[in-house]
């Protein structure tokens, strides 16, 4: 017995699609507005001018007098502190002025030098260290601490709170403070109790004493 002949193809099974709820499309909405918000909220500031300069003291104790310098190839603006008596190790290092703590960690790799081994080998970078944001797009950062910092990120700190010791991690020969002081995307002369350092260019070596007023 033949069977009938059917021209007709598979059938094929129609699927729809369930339109998203309401609720679903308020949560995208407020998803990406959030989104937008907090790209704004890290974009904006940046796009803004810095404000007036902090009332940045040396970063270290009160009444001490330090030198201070640069060599060539050390980079504009770079300074490296050194006291000019006493024991260099283990030296507070304070916080140039108020601000939040934005790093507190290490940079590159510590090297081996310390108090019991000052000719260890050196590491890469600043070894520990500290940066701090002071607002209006000031930043202060302090390298090649002796441990790690006594501050942690994202804490307040006080102009002249306490926030490492002075060592020689990192890419350092001898323990002195690496300091630098950045206004929005760039790094400037370097500031100390309301007057500048002297410290601008690495074309030679030169040094400038200065005695502390970070009194607290």
């Amino acid at each position: 017995m033949l069977r009938p002949v059917t021209t007709a193809g598979p059938r094929r099974r129609h699927t729809h699609r369930r339109p998203r709820s309401r609720t679903t499309r308020i949560v995208l909405a407020l998803v990406a507005t959030a989104a937008v918000v907090a790209v704004t909220a890290l974009i904006v500031p940046m796009l803004l001018p810095p404000g007036p300069r902090p009332p940045f003291q040396l970063p270290v104790a009160c009444g001490e007098t330090w030198q201070f310098g640069t060599y060539p190839g050390h980079d504009d603006y770079d300074v490296d502190l050194f006291p000019i008596g006493g024991e260099a190790w283990g030296r507070p290092v304070l916080a140039s002025a108020a601000g939040t703590v934005t790093v507190a960690g290490i940079n590159g790799s510590l090297g081996g030098r310390t108090p019991e081994n000052p000719e260890g080998p050196r590491g890469r970078g600043g070894g520990y260290w500290v940066k701090i944001d002071h607002g209006g797009r000031w930043e202060t950062q302090y390298l090649h601490l002796l441990e790690p910092p006594m501050v942690r990120e994202g804490q307040r700190v006080a102009q002249g709170e306490q926030i490492g010791r002075l060592g020689s991690t990192g890419n350092s020969g001898a323990p002195h403070l690496h300091f630098e002081q950045r206004r929005g995307w760039e790094k400037v002369e370097t500031w100390f109790d309301g007057s500048p350092s002297g410290i601008t260019h690495d074309d030679r070596e030169y040094t400038v004493r200065r005695t502390s007023d970070n009194c607290g």
